[in-house]
């Protein structure tokens, strides 16, 4: 990804933490290339969906079905049954389905006829989202939003990297390197959970939260949920920095891509870009007010 190492950072702090990935943005950015970059090189399997209007949600966690041999029912599974799932333009898609992820997302399990199937280890859902003010999408619901953990969009590269891509004249395909081993993958998730949390950071991370439950131009604040992701998301980026220990430095890095979609901005601000600068504006303003531990 050319010119996006600051995008694949947050991605792979998003894996580490064992979250998942919104990346929101105007189409043709190179949304889905890092998507599928990124399942190619963490190894296990990778699945997409690409959402439409009439995407059902038996389409996402499966369904059951006759078997004509047996004469019984067994369970057909969905593409949510993987190790990385790529939802594309997931705001393409209708509600009942956008909430078919909310289990999966959240449990790492699926509910289909009164039986829970338990997804497979780890478990990423990178999904991909179109403005909100463009035609045939639907806004995610605050809980669908909640359950990322990062969100963040890659805008129109620099002009240099824009011309580099102009004279390749095409994407270069992966170079066949080996993809990171689920074994790995789930070896370096609990280094992430390991990183020490010192008593002075957590009060740091709670104190921001409260503050953006009181901030006079957020309407809902972020929830408790939204805290504990705060902490998980610095502890990755402080394993990504090669420390076994997070600071508040760790917490201010993450504060825009962990927060930002978890405010719900009391004022009526129209517009896709508007509405994100906004709450990020927030985000900062809660950064200056609240005191930075020594």
């Amino acid at each position: 990804m050319l010119g996006k190492s600051e995008a694949c950072r947050l991605a792979l702090l998003a894996y580490l933490a064992d979250g998942h990935l919104l990346l929101e943005d105007v189409p043709g950015v190179g949304k889905t290339t890092l998507a599928r970059a990124l399942g190619s090189a963490l190894g296990g399997v990778q699945k997409r969906v690409q959402s439409t209007s009439d995407l059902l949600p038996t389409d996402i966690v499966g369904l059951t079905v006759i078997d004509p041999e047996t004469r019984s029912f067994r369970f057909r599974p969905g593409p949510v049954f993987t190790n990385v799932l790529l939802v594309d333009e997931i705001n393409r898609a209708n509600p009942r389905t956008q909430s078919a992820l909310l289990e999966a997302m959240h449990e790492r399990s699926v509910t289909v006829d009164g039986v829970t199937h338990v997804l497979p280890k780890p478990f990423f859902v990178v999904a991909t989202q179109n403005p909100g003010d463009f035609v045939g999408t639907s806004p995610l619901p605050e809980s669908q939003l909640d359950r990322f953990l990062v969100r963040t969009s890659l805008g129109y590269p620099e002009r240099a990297t824009e011309l580099e891509l102009l004279r390749r004249g095409t994407f270069d395909e992966p170079d066949g390197a080996s993809p990171l081993s689920i074994e790995r993958v789930i070896g370096l998730q609990r280094a992430s959970a390991a990183v020490r949390f010192d008593d002075s950071v957590a009060e740091y991370v709670l104190a921001i939260v409260e503050a953006s439950r009181a901030h006079e131009r957020v309407a809902v604040g972020v929830s408790t949920r939204g805290a504990m992701a705060f902490g998980r998301a610095a502890r990755a980026h402080a394993l990504l920095a090669g420390r076994t220990f997070a600071i508040p430095d760790d917490v201010k890095a993450v504060a825009r891509p962990v927060l930002a979609h978890r405010l719900r901005l009391g004022s009526a601000s129209q517009g896709f870009s508007v509405r994100r600068e906004e709450s990020e504006a927030i985000v900062d303003d809660l950064l200056r007010r609240v005191r930075v531990p020594v």
